[in-house]
């Protein structure tokens, strides 16, 4: 018997047949306009990224596993989830080639100062510029060691920069030059010329990056920032890019998403913005439709499923 799979996507008829090969029947609808109707009543499966908002999945009474487009699950009901042993599983290697490389081009960007050079040609203006800097021998540190920072640390290399890692237990990871604990974050800061964020956002993640962590740091840091915007409080963050102890920041995201227009970070020359747009790529399809249609292989052959998250540690 077939399962019954609700895809909130546009795949190709290609592809949709290959997914019903698989033993699903598939139902697709529009996300923004999904509605519960009699034909979803014995939905086992779905992929989506955030109808949850509109759509009252307690209506899926046979729902088992939901596969999310995006690699953050907070728009996710948890306490619903967990209560009817409902396995969620995100996409969390979808993003991490695109995101590493708009790390890669802002740390670069920072260090070559491509605001300046850019506000130049709008004025016409052929100035040369000798502050810029090389990112040879600097050091890199990556708040969290998942997918992402995995990926930006191999980048990194290619530039023979020391990369250092942070997670909870200090174990080493891949193309990390050293890794440290959560109890060691202020020790491994004092050696940081660069300090991305990668956390995920947690009721203990929420403003983690404050006036504390961010006196850490050695004067003249470069931030990054491309996980959540409510991991660093933004006060704070003007406030040092003002006098100067964090030299420059690139921000794909921000507190409160869009950025206001009132924001000083609109103004400061020392600052990159992108619009949470990190993820963004050519090849975002082809890895969305790879990750659902190995998932859903596997949910048919009884197998682990790649990606499962876990709803308690909040990754």
């Amino acid at each position: 018997m077939n399962t019954k799979a609700l895809i909130t996507f546009h795949f190709s008829e290609e592809q949709i047949k290959s997914l019903e090969e698989l033993g699903f029947e598939i139902i697709s609808k529009s996300e923004r306009n999904l509605k519960y109707t009699d034909e979803l009543k014995d939905v086992e499966f779905m992929f989506t990224y955030n109808p949850f908002s509109h759509f009252d999945i307690g209506n899926l009474k046979k729902l088992r596993w939901i596969q999310l487009e995006s690699d953050g699950f907070d728009q996710v009901p948890k306490e619903y989830v967990k209560n009817n042993g409902i396995i969620v599983t995100n996409n969390k290697e979808g993003y991490s080639v695109p995101i590493s490389e708009w790390i890669i081009w802002s740390i670069l960007s920072m260090y070559k100062e491509a605001n300046g050079f850019f506000k130049n040609k709008e004025e016409k203006r052929w100035k040369l510029r000798t502050s810029v800097r090389e990112i040879f021998g600097e050091t890199v540190g990556i708040l969290g060691t998942g997918n992402i920072a995995i990926e930006t640390a191999k980048r990194l290399q290619a530039f023979s920069v020391n990369v250092l890692g942070l997670n909870t237990t200090g174990h080493q990871v891949e193309n990390f030059n050293k890794c440290y604990s959560s109890d060691e974050l202020e020790a491994m800061l004092k050696e940081c010329d660069v300090v991305i964020s990668l956390l995920p956002i947690t009721d203990k993640t929420y403003h983690f990056i404050d006036e504390k962590i961010f006196s850490m740091m050695k004067a003249g840091t470069i931030f990054v920032n491309a996980s959540r915007g409510q991991i660093v409080c933004e006060e704070k963050l003007i406030k040092f890019l003002k006098n100067g102890k964090i030299r420059s920041a690139a921000l794909d995201v921000v507190e409160q998403e869009p950025l206001k227009k009132d924001s000083p970070l609109w103004e400061m020359d020392n600052v990159i913005i992108t619009p949470h747009n990190s993820w963004v790529s050519q090849n975002m399809a082809k890895r969305k439709y790879k990750l659902v249609y190995e998932n859903m292989k596997r949910y048919k052959e009884g197998k682990e499923l790649k990606n499962v998250v876990d709803l308690e540690k909040g990754y």
